[in-house]
């Protein structure tokens, strides 16, 4: 179970606080850093929802062996169902919208000016999309805490 609180919470840590924006930092333009943070994107919210799907399972049988029951509504159980459907919003929603978007801002000649409808629209999902990774992020701590304490209860 901590095994996959520490790759979910610990690749949005990373990917937020390091990876992007030092892509965008280093980086020729902001186009390439775009392409690099949607693909790591992706495969951060897979790596949490697999990590979700698993530490749900181990937390189950966990209570299961423990306490004779799976107590499928404790605190713990809805915050990771809560990540679990955020980071799922954030992938197949917005993200999707985004990539749909930014390939319909490269497909001219010329870049896609700022006060464009096309880039207002992708403004607007990438503020959502920093606040679902924020909840997540917050969730997880949550978790964190609340698993600790289980874990700590136990000696």
């Amino acid at each position: 179970m901590l095994l996959t609180l520490i790759v979910w919470i610990g690749g949005i840590v990373f990917f937020t606080f390091v990876l992007a924006p030092t892509l965008f930092q280093v980086l020729p333009t902001t186009q390439m850093a775009g392409k690099v943070v949607n693909v790591t994107l992706t495969k951060l919210h897979w790596l949490g929802l697999i990590s979700g799907l698993v530490f749900m399972t181990c937390s189950l049988l966990y209570n299961l062996r423990n306490h004779a029951k799976l107590k499928l509504f404790g605190a713990t159980h809805i915050f990771v169902l809560l990540m679990l459907v955020l980071t799922a919003v954030s992938q197949f929603g917005i993200t999707y919208r985004m990539r749909q978007l930014r390939a319909t801002m490269e497909t001219g000649d010329f870049p896609t000016p700022p006060f464009s409808v096309l880039r207002a629209e992708f403004d607007r999902l990438h503020a959502w999309s920093t606040r679902l990774e924020g909840g997540v992020l917050f969730l997880g701590l949550g978790v964190v805490i609340l698993t600790a304490r289980r874990f700590e209860d136990r000696n």
